[in-house]
């Protein structure tokens, strides 16, 4: 699923414009991504939780030479599925 899925899926439920309803989806990710670069816990209920954590200095290798690199900290978004969600994952591995 892509983005203009979500606006589809917008315009077809409800009877605003499609001009609208991509303005909605964009609202909701950009506030999404603001949050996050706040490193704010989203949670949405009955979907999951989106949450930023610190990502510690590590040792990789490169693939290619074999050669070690050094990998700086950072941070990653995390997500954890919902009650709601968990029974799809069910759902979707016995298929």
């Amino acid at each position: 699923m892509i983005k203009l899925d979500i606006v589809n899926a917008v315009v077809a439920s409800t009877n605003i414009s499609r001009t609208k309803a991509e303005q909605a989806v964009e609202t909701v990710f950009e506030s999404l991504k603001q949050a996050l670069g706040r490193s704010q816990r989203i949670e949405l209920r009955r979907f999951g939780v989106f949450s930023v954590k610190p990502r510690k200095t590590g040792i990789g290798r490169n693939p290619r030479t074999g050669q070690e690199v050094n990998i700086p900290p950072g941070k990653a978004v995390r997500f954890k599925p919902g009650k709601e969600l968990q029974g799809l994952e069910g759902a979707k591995k016995s298929d």
